[in-house]
Parts: C-alpha cells; sequence; structure tokens
C-alpha cells in the first residue's frame, strides 16, 4: 500500500509541473534582473515653449512662481524643465530668478509654480485661504536634500489631483 502510494506521488509530480495542455496563448513576463522594483517610464521632454513666469514670493527655502492662468500642462512642465536646465548650468540669473539665492540654499530648495497669482499666496496667508483648504500648485520643483545636493525631482500636477514626476530625480 505504501508502494502504490508512493508510486502514485512520482506518477503526479511531471503531470503537475506540465501543466495543463491549454490552447490559449502563454503570456510572457518579462522580470527586471536589475532591481527588485519595476522600471518608471518619465513622459517625454514636452515641446511647448515655456511661458513666461515672474516671482511672486520668496522666503528661506521656496520661491513661489506664478504664470498665465491658460497655461497648459506642457507649458507648466516646460517651466520645470527650464529650472532643471538652469540647476544644472547656473542660469537662474537670467530668468530673474537669484542664483545667490538657489546656490546657497541649505540643503533644499523648493519652487512652486501656480497658474496665475489668485492661489499663490496659500501658503503664505494669515486667516482666510484664498483657495480652499489644498495645495493649488500646478507643478513643483526640488532642488538638492539632505543625502545628495544635485538631487533634483519635477513633478507636474494635474487640475483632477494626480501627479506626474517628469525625470528620474536620482540622475544627473
Amino acid at each position: 500500500m505504501r508502494f502504490l502510494s508512493a508510486a502514485r506521488s512520482l506518477f503526479l509530480i511531471p503531470v503537475l509541473l506540465a501543466g495543463c495542455n491549454s490552447s490559449q496563448p502563454k503570456t510572457k513576463v518579462r522580470e527586471d534582473t536589475t532591481s527588485s522594483k519595476a522600471a518608471t517610464v518619465f513622459p517625454a521632454r514636452p515641446g511647448a515653449a515655456p511661458p513666461t513666469f515672474k516671482l511672486f514670493h520668496q522666503d528661506n527655502d521656496t520661491l513661489t512662481l506664478v504664470t498665465t492662468v491658460t497655461a497648459t500642462d506642457d507649458e507648466v512642465s516646460a517651466i520645470l524643465w527650464q529650472l532643471r536646465e538652469a540647476t544644472q548650468q547656473h542660469t537662474f540669473d537670467a530668468l530673474h530668478l537669484p542664483q545667490k539665492f538657489v546656490d546657497a540654499r541649505q540643503p533644499t530648495i523648493w519652487f512652486h509654480v501656480y497658474r496665475g497669482a489668485r492661489c499663490a499666496g496659500e501658503k503664505y496667508t494669515k486667516g482666510a485661504l484664498p483657495c480652499e483648504a489644498s495645495y493649488h500648485g500646478a507643478g513643483d520643483y526640488t532642488l538638492g536634500s539632505y543625502s545628495n545636493p544635485h538631487w533634483n525631482d519635477g513633478v507636474l500636477r494635474h487640475q483632477d489631483g494626480t501627479e506626474t514626476r517628469l525625470w528620474n530625480p536620482d540622475l544627473p
């Protein structure tokens, strides 16, 4: 009896390993062997030119910028890419932003981009908020971190509340 049970088990192992013979095609799963995390796909750089913007407010670690109320996501994204280039080329003065302020950051500086000035004061307003109790920035650029002064991140904030990271912040 023990022999039949062992023989039955040995017979079933290859059958189970082979699986059933189905007519449906098998899907191949490509594994990323370089890391345990799936690769993130970043959007292509937009072809739109960055619209004009101006410095709305500055404090010890933040620059708040405003652009046109009608700026598209691609145009806001283009501003964030322009800020990234200014970081790499040290050309913030050419954008009418203080290069010395950026260079002196300790260790991080945030750029908040708003469509129009209506909600741009929400972080600095005392009393009633101009646009309700939530964040209304259209995009954010962050430069520097405690562990990497060259780290930079660009995030586009859509009107439906979703966000799109524009590039890998860990790459130069």
